[in-house]
């Protein structure tokens, strides 16, 4: 028996967007799910933004005030794509109002802040799923069975890189995203949050770490009306950009594999490169997003000279099946978000987290905190492994 859940979404930029696709299109890759999202508001505090998404995905209602949303009856689940800033008070008025959560990453702009709305989904006891949507790839996940069950041998060395160019034009527009106070550690935040969340998801606790950063594009313009996504900004008063543009991480593991980690938000000529190598005393595993259905793997006795396959995920690995009905058929980034959707709800209605949680996020919090404390220190930082 199927039953209705009525679902919120906070904060409609591209990302409410995407959790409000996701939703849609739940039914269509997830027909035998014992819950169906019931779109009933959507908050945004830009005025005529959340009208316009209310007519034209459905939703019931539509608010400027997410307080509104806590309060609202109808409301059981709700997603959270507001700024990073907003993510701690949102997220904790939300659970505390029993509402289950789907925040997306980095959950705050520091790790007390993820801790607290790890703490306020516990105490509430309802669901809370985190917006790391990269481990839901099919060859993610396979290249994580990969590793786990010895394919690779031990595994000794890994390079997570997550390049990027959506900051990279001079006149990207000086937004939230470039301040200390609501942008927490730029692109630590944006994207190496995702390369911790890997680094973990694949091989295990990161012990400890050294990181250095830097701030490429130390000025952008001030825009002079509301924004949405990366955009472009003229004319308007020049302001420092106070957070990081680069990190550089070196990584040791709690197994005694070492890694690197290397995220840029100004990579002229990057676009979207995201992936990760890993080498075993026995092979590899290389993954590319742009490439995403794909794996490149060197597994055998050789040793030297081994050569590299690539492997086309199918219906067998991960949730490939509830998109595409052969290997080679590809999945793209709107689908890992429909999975993400579907784990959620499955937690909600089972009971039992699927995906990445709360404490998924503390984790990779922390790493992120220890990346700023070493980048400001010169040293080698110890990671809390309970975040």
């Amino acid at each position: 028996m199927v039953s209705t859940l009525g679902v919120a979404v906070v904060g409609f930029g591209w990302m409410g967007r995407v959790h409000t696709q996701a939703y849609a299109r739940l039914p269509h890759h997830y027909p035998d799910l014992a819950l169906r999202p019931e779109l009933v508001t959507v908050a945004e505090e830009v005025p005529g933004r959340a009208e316009q998404a209310a007519a034209q995905f459905g939703f019931a209602s539509a608010t400027r005030d997410w307080r509104e949303v806590a309060a609202d009856p109808r409301v059981r689940a709700v997603s959270i794509t507001a700024p990073n800033f907003l993510h701690r008070e949102i997220g904790v008025a939300m659970a505390e109002a029993g509402k289950h959560i789907w925040i997306e990453k980095p959950v705050g702009l520091t790790a007390g802040d993820a801790r607290a709305v790890a703490a306020a989904v516990a105490a509430a006891g309802v669901q809370g799923a985190v917006g790391f949507n990269y481990r839901n790839a099919p060859a993610v996940e396979t290249a994580r069975e990969l590793i786990a069950t010895g394919e690779l041998g031990t595994v000794t060395h890994a390079r997570i890189r997550l390049f990027s160019d959506y900051a990279a034009h001079p006149e990207g527009a000086l937004t939230w995203r470039y301040e200390r106070e609501r942008g927490g550690s730029g692109v630590l935040g944006d994207l190496a949050s995702h390369g911790a969340d890997l680094a973990r998801f694949l091989l295990g606790d990161i012990a400890a770490l050294t990181a250095d950063t830097a701030i490429f594009v130390p000025e952008r313009a001030r825009p002079t009306g509301a924004t949405a996504g990366h955009s472009r900004a003229t004319g308007g008063a020049l302001g420092p950009v106070e957070n990081e543009d680069y990190v550089n991480c070196l990584l040791r593991f709690a197994s005694g594999a070492r890694g690197v980690l290397e995220a840029c938000r100004v990579s002229v000529g990057e676009q979207n490169n995201y992936g990760f190598e890993v080498h075993g005393t026995r092979g590899a595993v290389f993954w590319d997003f742009r490439r995403m259905n794909e794996l490149a793997i060197s597994r055998g006795t050789a040793y030297q000279d081994q050569p590299v396959s690539t492997v086309y995920v199918g219906p067998g690995q991960g949730e490939f099946a509830a998109f595409q009905p052969g290997a080679a058929n590809a999945m793209g980034y709107d689908d890992l978000k429909v999975v993400e959707a579907y784990r959620f709800l499955r937690s909600i209605a089972e009971g039992t987290p699927y995906g990445a949680t709360l404490p998924d996020a503390v984790r990779s919090a922390a790493v992120l905190d220890a990346m700023a404390r070493s980048a400001g220190s010169g040293a080698w930082v110890a990671v809390d492994a309970a975040g």
